[in-house]
């Protein structure tokens, strides 16, 4: 028998191991487990941080002086008075209205809202003496209040006004008021009671504090007052003491404008020479130049039993 040459067996060899390892399993494939991904810090832009929006404020109306016109017997602190603003801030609102030349027809800013806000200096007052408080509880539980002031000037003095406020036992406020004339003007030498009335209810105990407002001397011959006089005044105390009755004539001389409106005030004093009562007489029409008009009226007493009375004259002429 042949024998195979070694080349052909080393083939053969070669030739099986291929074919084992063809028919072996596949064995599987060890895999290695993802790793986590890990997060990083990036620098990212955020969204810039915008303020919410505003609304724009709106201006709100703010209250705005009216034209008022000047009416027949007006005067600067009725006019104040009438509107319920301060004298002062009715003045610096006009500041080119001199109060003792004012004109019928004339036209003032009436200020709203307070005080007026404007830089225009306010006229300074006249320095008047004080001479007396006295106040008086009337049975409804209100309370009158006249101060009393004296003009040393040689002038007339107009628009006299005082700030009375009323305070209780402890100190504290009760209210608050303006006083003024029963007339328009304080002649000169003379002395007149503000008046005031607090309505009620006020503590009987309450106390006046007084601070003077303004007081406007006039120019001399301001022509809307006239030289009027009293005539054959006579003063008549009844027996209680409470009532005095006053009567005369107001003369108005010739030569001079006629009068369009004539007031007389009788004050009366108690015995310390306190105001106990203060009472205004007008005239029903005008007084002609030349002539005299007769009054008669009376005034009572507040407080203690009257002992004297003082009359005074105001006459406006025509517009």
């Amino acid at each position: 028998m042949r024998r195979a040459s070694p080349l052909w067996r080393l083939w053969a060899f070669v030739w099986l191991l291929l074919l084992s390892s063809c028919a072996t399993p596949g064995t599987p494939v060890a895999t290695v487990p993802p790793e986590p991904l890990r997060p990083y810090h990036t620098l990212t832009p955020s969204p810039t941080a915008t303020p919410p929006l505003q609304p724009a404020e709106t201006a709100l109306p703010t209250p705005t002086p009216f034209l008022y016109t000047v009416q027949p017997g007006d005067t600067m602190s009725s006019i104040a008075l009438k509107f319920g603003v301060s004298l002062d801030a009715l003045m610096a609102a006009n500041p080119d209205v001199i109060p003792s030349a004012m004109s019928v027809g004339q036209e003032l800013r009436i200020p709203l809202g307070g005080d007026s806000t404007t830089d225009e200096p306010t006229p300074t007052p006249a320095s008047l003496r004080v001479q007396g408080v006295s106040c008086y509880a009337t049975l409804e539980g209100g309370m009158w209040c006249f101060v009393e002031v004296h003009n040393e000037y040689p002038d007339f003095v107009e628009n006299v006004s005082a700030q009375v406020t009323l305070v209780n036992a402890q100190g504290g406020k009760v209210a608050t008021q303006v006083a003024l004339l029963p007339l328009d003007i304080l002649p000169p030498g003379r002395s007149l009671p503000l008046m005031v009335f607090f309505a009620p209810e006020v503590p009987p105990e309450a106390r006046p504090n007084v601070r003077l407002l303004t007081a406007i001397r006039l120019l001399p011959g301001d022509p809307r007052y006239l030289p009027a006089s009293l005539q054959n005044t006579f003063v008549e105390i009844d027996w209680s003491g409470r009532v005095a009755r006053v009567q005369g004539q107001v003369y108005l001389p010739e030569g001079v404008s006629n009068a369009e409106t004539v007031w007389v005030v009788a004050v009366a004093y108690d015995e310390n020479g306190q105001v106990v009562g203060v009472r205004r007489w007008e005239s029903d029409g005008g007084l002609v130049a030349g002539n005299a008009l007769p009054f008669v009226f009376s005034v009572a007493s507040l407080g203690a039993e009257i002992a004297n009375v003082e009359v005074v004259v105001e006459a406006r002429a025509q517009r």
